[in-house]
């Protein structure tokens, strides 16, 4: 299964493990909204905890399926949004414990989260516009500043763990050997609380946030489906599929 689920002493935990970049296709991506919405809402949950095995956090969508079949792209783009709005809407807290890549789906997964936990190897990444997409800025932004999103989006390029950490992007950086062990601890600090108090106060932060990131990302999404008409976007996802390269434009 590429997604899996456990409960343990309040801690509900998601656990991505689909070789070999957890790179979901629409059929999982429409999936994985109703497990988090399921889980969170389980009354012997209080934290919900996304970690996940292998190489590295999310690879995003499985670039391969939208190649090969566009006519999923709606679904995709679908579950993308509903998985954010699942995050977000849980009731208790959602905590992400990421080592590796985080991209494209997976920078939507941790924008929406509650807060992050980051193992040093760890790098953040919208390759959106080498992918014939758009997508992902909304949850960027909720975790660092606009320049600093604004320059990752245009350029594609990595974020190293060490920045997200300075600007307030993740909470705490770890040994990737201790990545688990430190993030169950933190969410135990979370499970002591009355599960009451923390569904309010999830509500309650959530109502104080000055911009809705589900209605931005949306819009976004608008842009992305128009992206996607264009034959830059096909010729970019031949280009990665052929071998990961970037197409050329010149």
């Amino acid at each position: 299964m590429p997604i899996l689920t456990e409960i343990h002493d309040g801690i509900g935990q998601i656990i991505f493990d689909h070789p070999p970049v957890n790179a979901f296709n629409s059929e999982w991506w429409m999936k994985l909204p109703k497990i988090i919405k399921d889980l969170s809402s389980n009354p012997d949950v209080k934290v919900v905890l996304i970690l996940a095995e292998g190489k590295g956090f999310q690879a995003g969508v499985d670039i391969k399926e939208l190649q090969a079949h566009p006519e999923v792209i709606p679904l995709v783009n679908k579950g993308n949004y509903l998985t954010g709005k699942a995050i977000k809407a849980a009731e208790v807290p959602v905590v992400c414990a990421v080592h590796g890549f985080v991209m494209g789906g997976g920078i939507i997964i941790c924008g929406a989260s509650d807060t992050i936990i980051a193992s040093e190897d760890a790098f953040f990444a919208l390759p959106e516009i080498d992918r014939g997409a758009m997508g992902g800025a909304s949850h960027l932004s909720r975790m660092i500043p606009l320049h600093e999103m604004r320059a990752a989006f245009f350029t594609g390029g990595n974020i190293p763990v060490e920045t997200m950490h300075r600007v307030g992007g993740v909470h705490k950086i770890v040994p990737k050997a201790k990545l688990k062990e430190e993030a169950l601890a933190f969410c135990a600090v979370i499970a002591e609380k009355s599960r009451k108090a923390l569904v309010i106060a999830k509500e309650c932060l959530n109502g104080l946030e000055a911009t809705d990131v589900d209605q931005n990302y949306r819009w976004e999404q608008g842009f992305t489906l128009e992206m996607y008409a264009d034959k830059d976007s096909q010729k970019s996802r031949d280009a990665f599929v052929e071998g990961g390269k970037k197409a050329d434009f010149d």
